[in-house]
């Protein structure tokens, strides 16, 4: 058992938030938050952003949705705050969705949103590596 919270994607414990309005709960990571082992966080909510909304996708520095529009201020505000969160909490571990424009670790896809993938993290997954928090995926967590 962790002596300090997880920081989980909330997505991922089940909440209402993801870009598609729709809700995907993770079990393992569900049993974490109902274990009281982890802590669900939204960086896209913290950020400004209404659930549902356009999807997002990193394209070189910038963070852009489906219609062209630069959202880099509210995903970096939203990794800001996270990171508040995570020194708060003193988290030392996140539990990030994959490929996600805040969250992905190791991945994301290339701002074409054609489902091509390349190597990189998302803005929230970034920031909490640069202090020293280990990120992982769910798709860590199964194996």
């Amino acid at each position: 058992m962790p002596d300090t919270p997880i920081l989980v994607s909330a997505c991922l414990a089940g909440l209402h938030c993801r870009y598609n309005g729709e809700v995907a709960p993770f079990e393992p990571v569900v049993d974490l938050v109902r274990q009281g082992l982890a802590v669900p966080f939204c960086p896209e909510i913290f950020g400004g952003l209404p659930t549902p909304r356009r999807p997002c996708e990193i394209l070189g520095e910038r963070v852009i949705d489906a219609d062209g529009a630069d959202r880099t201020a509210e995903f970096l505000r939203g990794a800001d705050e996270g990171l508040k969160l995570a020194r708060l909490l003193g988290c030392r571990e996140a539990v990030l969705k994959a490929r996600s424009p805040s969250c992905g670790s190791g991945e994301v896809y290339d701002g074409t949103f054609t489902a091509t993938r390349v190597p990189g993290d998302g803005c929230f997954a970034r920031l909490l590596k640069a202090h020293g928090i280990t990120v992982r995926t769910e798709e860590d967590l199964a194996g």
